[in-house]
Formats: structure tokens, C-alpha cells, sequence
């Protein structure tokens, strides 16, 4: 993990249930076998088998498809080596990937059409999330099969609120000026060294959310237009870097951040490390799994009226240009996507957590018939207000979720700002002028995918 991405990729290792195992070869299975389910061998890159929901799904397929030798090579999604084993003509015969990446892979030519793994497996495009849906289609063409959603709430740690005199009803979200003052408040500093975040912006990663809560777009809905010199854009990087600098800057507020142990009993919401953040669903189900009696709160992130918003992404399963096993790919696509293989994990999660009397948090996946099934068959209130409350509110963000838009340069669209924002974090820019930078270099590459 490089540079300012750690805490975003660390984030990323859990969302993709991948593990620290090395990757190995990825080249691609032999016979494709033919037939429905396929035969032969099977290689897979970016997923891992790290909890019961990885597994379970896994083993559904492995108990359908006996004929077939499946190789997950663990870890996570790695550019590099993909592109290299595409070029080589030795890819493996699935990838793992974050959705975003699909239309740079699509226009690339580096991933297939599934148009055909559609139509052969019947696979049900309108079960999954609509934002999940258009993310994997490009230009009307189906590139990728969608697996989690994953969306962004608001953690609050009571007691760091408490140690300021105030209670999470109090916290006002979309006063972003009252938002930097209880920033100042929160915040705890010994000289210039940090020892609890007060507000976290999450920026790079989540800039997307604070410019919609700020009114505007960072990209066209068709894909092909960047806005990024937009003022509403600016502000957005300028509000999240002055909450940093407030805290005495990007160098030791990264410096801490990166000591957070995220998926631990030492998390930073049992360390009193972080007062408000940001973050994805899935650190509701870490809390709940290793420290069930931490004091927080669970707030949707709003825009400047107060509306409810929330940046939805997730992964997508996707068959790279020259895999030697298309079929048997396919058929693990779908397995793992569908509604009765997702409500199978359900239930091994939910035994998992009952052997240990913790709650079950829910799973939040792109299959809409999948969730609904789950929370209306599996889900119970665990009596606990902390946790009740907060899978209420995760689920209520899912129906005010929006998405960066799918696109033929994603890749280099999300590098553009994301670059963008390091240098105004790093004091090598202003916001201004670093946009108007981001936004040349996404013109140019958006340019070249239409050509």
C-alpha cells in the first residue's frame, strides 16, 4: 500500500474479502469444457476467502460445479500484474474489481462483453441495484456482474462527543462552519502530534460525497465530461484541507490516521482516535464483531440543506480478454451473485455471530431481491439501540445513493482528482489551480477513450 492511498486501501482489503497472501501465478484454466456450468479449470484474481460469507458462496459453487477445478488466488486486485497477464495472453479466467474500474478495462479491451454470459447463464440483470447496473455498462453493454454495495455513513464517537460537553442529536452535519468549530473542539494535540481526530473529511477517498453535499457534479452522467474547476468543486477541497490544517496538517494527520487498526479490538472507535468520520458500511459489522460495547452513533451524511446522501460503489465480477475458461466463469459470477447463494452466507453469518452472542448487522450486497430476502427472513433487531439504529440508517442511505458515473476513462478520471486533492493536502498546490490541472488531464484521457 503507497503513499496517501493506505487508509483507503486497507479499507478496500476488507470490502473485497481479500487477505495479505501473496498473489502468485494468475494465469487462466485450460479446457473451457463447454456446456453451461463449464469444466476444467478455473482461476480467479482479487477475492479472497477470508470470512463465512467468502466461503459459503464459494462452496456453493464448488458443490454445483464438481467438474470444475477452481483456483482462488487470494489477494487483492492488483492493476499491474492484471495488465501484464492480459498482454502476456495468460489472464486468469475471473477478476475481482472495484466497479469504477470497468469502463477504463471495457474501452481498453483488457475485459470482455458479457452479453453472452447473459444470455447463457439467464442471469437477471434487473435484480441488482440500478446504480450497481449502470456502473458495469458501458455504452449499453454489459462488462461486469455486480456483487457488494457499498455505502458511506457518518460514525460518531460518543465519547469523544461527551469529553466536549455534547450529544450526537447535537451534532448538526450540514452546518459545514459549526462542522469545522466542533472539529477544533474534538480534536486532542500534544505539541504537533495528534492523538484523536476530531473530524475526518476523508479526503481523497470520499470528495465525491462532499461535492454532491455541496450541489454540484464531479462528472457528467453520460462520462465523458469532467467538472472539476466547478466553485463548488474547489470549495468542497478546500473545506476538507482546512479541516486537516486545522488539525496541524496533512503530515501528522496522515501520520496518525495511519496507525488506525481498523479491523481489530484496537479500532479507532474503541481507542477514542477519531470523533467523527465518514466510513463505509462494513466497519459497523468490524464494530460489532470486535467491540460490541463501543459508544457510537450512526448518522447518514447529509448535503447543505440537510437532505440525506450517500456515495454507493462495490466490486463486479469481470471475464478478462483471452481467459481460457469463459463459461466456468460465468457460472461462478452468477453463483456468486445470486439470491439464494447470498441468503446461504446470510446464514453463516448469522449463526457465526450467535455462537459468539454478538449481532448480526445485516449484508448489504447489489442484489436488491438478495438484501430483501435477508432482512425480511434473518434479520432481527438485537435490542440494542446503538446497532438497531444504525442498520436503520444504513439501509435508509442505500435509497438516497448516488454513483460516479460509469465511464470510458474512469481510471484516469479518478487519478486526475484524486492528485488533485494530494497536492492541496501536501501544500504543492491551491485547490484552484490543482483542479484546473486535474481537469486538463481529464480532459485529455476522456479525449483519447473517444477516440
Amino acid at each position: 500500500m503507497r503513499g496517501t492511498r493506505r487508509y483507503a486501501a486497507l479499507a478496500l482489503t476488507v470490502a473485497l474479502a481479500g487477505t495479505a497472501a501473496g498473489c502468485g501465478g494468475v494465469g487462466g484454466g485450460g479446457d473451457s469444457g463447454g456446456g453451461k456450468s463449464g469444466s476444467g479449470a478455473l482461476t480467479t484474481m482479487g477475492f479472497g476467502l477470508s470470512d463465512e460469507i467468502a466461503k459459503t458462496r464459494v462452496d456453493t459453487f464448488k458443490q454445483a460445479n464438481p467438474d470444475v477445478k477452481l483456483t482462488i488466488t487470494e489477494g487483492s486486485f492488483d492493476e499491474q500484474q492484471f495488465l501484464s497477464a492480459v498482454a502476456g495472453g495468460n489472464p486468469p479466467d475471473l477478476v475481482y474489481l472495484d466497479r469504477k474500474l470497468i469502463g477504463t478495462y471495457a474501452k481498453r479491451g483488457s475485459i470482455q462483453p458479457l452479453t453472452d454470459c447473459v444470455g447463457k447463464q439467464g442471469i437477471d440483470m434487473n435484480q441488482y441495484r440500478p446504480d450497481a447496473k449502470a456502473q458495469v455498462t458501458i455504452d449499453g453493454t454489459v462488462y461486469g456482474i455486480p456483487e457488494f454495495s457499498i455505502s458511506r455513513v457518518f460514525y460518531l464517537n460518543e465519547t469523544a462527543l461527551k469529553s466536549a460537553g455534547i450529544s450526537d442529536d447535537q451534532v448538526n452535519l450540514a452546518d459545514w462552519n459549526a462542522l469545522a468549530q466542533l472539529n477544533t473542539k474534538l480534536a486532542k494535540k500534544s505539541g504537533a502530534k495528534l492523538s484523536r481526530i476530531g473530524v475526518d473529511p476523508k479526503i481523497p477517498e470520499f470528495l465525491p460525497m462532499w461535492v454532491k453535499a455541496n450541489g454540484a457534479e464531479m462528472l457528467s452522467a453520460d462520462g465523458k465530461t469532467p467538472n472539476l474547476t466547478d466553485p463548488k468543486v474547489v470549495e468542497a477541497v478546500q473545506y476538507g484541507a482546512s479541516l486537516i490544517q486545522a488539525q496541524g496538517g496533512w503530515g501528522a494527520f496522515k501520520g496518525f490516521r495511519d496507525t488506525f487498526d481498523l479491523f481489530g479490538a484496537k479500532n479507532p472507535l474503541a481507542l477514542d482516535q477519531v470523533g467523527i468520520w465518514p466510513m463505509e458500511d462494513w466497519f459497523l459489522n468490524q464494530i460489532a464483531q470486535n467491540t460490541p460495547k463501543a459508544q457510537f452513533a450512526v448518522k447518514p451524511f447529509v448535503d447543505r440543506q440537510g437532505k440525506p446522501l450517500t456515495m454507493a460503489n462495490g466490486q463486479a465480477w469481470a471475464i478478462p480478454k483471452g481467459a481460457k475458461n469463459a463459461d466456468a466463469a460465468c457460472a461462478f459470477a452468477k453463483t456468486m451473485t445470486a439470491t439464494d447463494t447470498w441468503l446461504a452466507a446470510a446464514k453463516a453469518r448469522v449463526a457465526a455471530r450467535q455462537a459468539k452472542n454478538l449481532p448480526f448487522t445485516g449484508l448489504y450486497t447489489a442484489n436488491v431481491n438478495a438484501d430483501k430476502r435477508i432482512f425480511d427472513e434473518l434479520y432481527k433487531p438485537s435490542g440494542d439501540k446503538r446497532f438497531d439504529d444504525a442498520v436503520a440508517t444504513i439501509r435508509s442511505a442505500q435509497e438516497n445513493a448516488f454513483t460516479i458515473p460509469a465511464s470510458p476513462a474512469g481510471a484516469e478520471f479518478d487519478k486526475a482528482w484524486t492528485d488533485a486533492v494530494n497536492r492541496v493536502l501536501s501544500g504543492q498546490a491551491q485547490p484552484a489551480a490543482s483542479l484546473n490541472r486535474a481537469q486538463q488531464e481529464a480532459t485529455a484521457a476522456l479525449s483519447r477513450a473517444a477516440k
